[in-house]
């Protein structure tokens, strides 16, 4: 059992290494900032429509350097916003399918809260798609999973155990319950801005 333990706790450290490559820092005002998500060729960055409201943002990559994205699309109902960085060969995530996320299913959130560079908090799926009372729009989609968010989260990936993207870091409903834009969700958001190219749910 130990074995496993330790087999499954490596395994999971370098899902999560390789997901922060395409985590960056959005910097949000003057003293504030967020998380983004590097999802697909050309640069292209997704984050919350509620992080950054500006034509232009400051972001920061994992390796320290930082660049100016511009807005490319901005959904506020969607809570989505996509920015374009001119720097070729970015390390991106892929698209996992969120529709079929089941109660239990591990999910790890990564972001800058409280401007800790690429942190990671895991949990479990409590579910997934629309119907929540408690959320401001219960009509809509959402990832809801057991793992606290903090500020400088949002925006950031929500990723599978395979580390593929399956939500957008959002909000808080409660304790310890995080709640993330879904996958599909984003993707249908990426085909109405006319920025879909080559990124589908695998």
């Amino acid at each position: 059992m130990e074995a496993w333990l330790e087999r499954l706790n490596e395994e999971l450290a370098e899902v999560i290494q390789r997901a922060r490559e395409s985590l960056v820092r959005i910097r949000t005002s003057r003293h504030g900032a967020g998380s983004a998500t590097i999802l697909g060729e050309g640069g292209l960055l997704v984050t919350n429509a509620h992080v950054v409201r500006r034509p232009e943002a400051e972001v920061t990559l994992q390796d320290g350097r930082t660049r100016t994205a511009s807005l490319l699309s901005y959904d506020e109902a969607a809570d989505l916003a996509a920015f374009k960085v001119d720097d070729e060969g970015l390390p991106a995530l892929v698209l996992g399918d969120s529709r079929s996320l089941r109660p239990g299913d591990l999910v790890v959130a990564l972001g800058d809260p409280w401007g800790v560079a690429g942190a990671a908090t895991a949990g479990i799926v409590i579910g997934a798609g629309a119907g929540w009372p408690e959320m401001p729009a219960s009509g809509r989609d959402w990832v809801v999973a057991d793992l606290h968010l903090r500020p400088g989260n949002s925006g950031g990936p929500l990723i599978d155990a395979r580390g593929r993207l399956v939500g957008i870091n959002t909000m808080m409903t409660g304790p310890d319950v995080g709640v993330a834009v879904p996958s599909h969700v984003i993707q249908g958001f990426l085909h109405r801005s006319g920025l879909t190219g080559p990124i589908e749910i695998v």
